[in-house]
């Protein structure tokens, strides 16, 4: 949700799908594909337009993910696209949400997926999907990343956690605490990483394919999740209260 009670959708141009043993797999870039769309949806009429297409010039590529800041503006991720023999290079940007500005914020990342804000809105947390790491970049203002020249996102962040094993990251939510909670593919389940990357705790779930977290609820203490394999919500306790959302949970 964001300002003026629109809805604002990050849409990846679409993906292409194999069946294999009754369940539905996105393998690779859609044959209709072209270009990534940030987009706002009014939910009284469901009217839409697209808000940006594009960011100096590049068009977007796969739009993934997206969490709004106190200031009205939003970070979104940029996946990107995989094809049969070569895949994009991933990014992060801030927009504002009238439209009159995009920017390329981090650049490049490994398939960037899941992002989010700590409760002071000083971190930007970013999951990388194939290198199952969490990223944190520190902000010096809304829209603005501290270490924000240098060339590779090693100089720009830190890594807070990252997975062994077979394991791939999607999308995230923070809660009141500040722990990092990601959707965790394969081994199916949402990681909960402690912001210092000191813990971290797996609460598995009955599908390999979890692929989205949320918070709602009583004190926003349950916590929603996307089972894609199966085509299932699921919800259950959380140990922490959720964070609020700007535009959503709060005034």
């Amino acid at each position: 949700m964001g300002p003026r009670g629109k809805i604002y959708v990050t849409n990846n141009g679409g993906l292409k799908f194999v069946e294999r043993p009754g369940k539905m797999f996105p393998i690779a870039q859609a044959d209709d594909y072209r270009g990534g769309l940030i987009q706002v949806v009014d939910p009284e009429t469901g009217k839409f337009e697209t808000l940006y297409d594009g960011c100096d010039g590049r068009r977007l590529c796969g739009p993934n993910d997206l969490v709004f800041d106190r200031a009205g503006g939003f970070w979104f991720t940029d996946l990107g696209k995989t094809r049969d023999r070569d895949m994009d290079r991933g990014a992060v940007y801030y927009a504002r949400a009238d439209g009159s500005l995009i920017r390329e914020a981090i650049f490049p990342l490994e398939r960037p997926n899941g992002i989010g804000l700590s409760p002071d809105e000083r971190t930007l947390y970013v999951v990388e999907t194939p290198t199952a790491r969490c990223w944190a970049f520190k902000l010096s203002a809304p829209g603005e990343i501290e270490s924000a020249n240098g060339t590779y996102r090693g100089e720009k962040g830190t890594v807070v956690a990252g997975l062994g094993g077979y394991q791939m990251f999607d999308s995230l939510a923070v809660d009141h605490d500040g722990h990092i909670c990601v959707a965790t593919l394969i081994i199916g389940a949402v990681s909960d990483i402690w912001p210092d990357g000191s813990r971290v705790d797996q609460y598995k779930l009955p599908d390999m394919m979890v692929t989205n977290v949320c918070f709602g609820g009583r004190d926003l203490r349950t916590a929603f999740a996307t089972l894609s394999m199966g085509g299932s919500l699921v919800s259950f306790e959380w140990p922490r209260p959720g964070l609020a959302l700007n535009h959503l949970n709060t005034p």
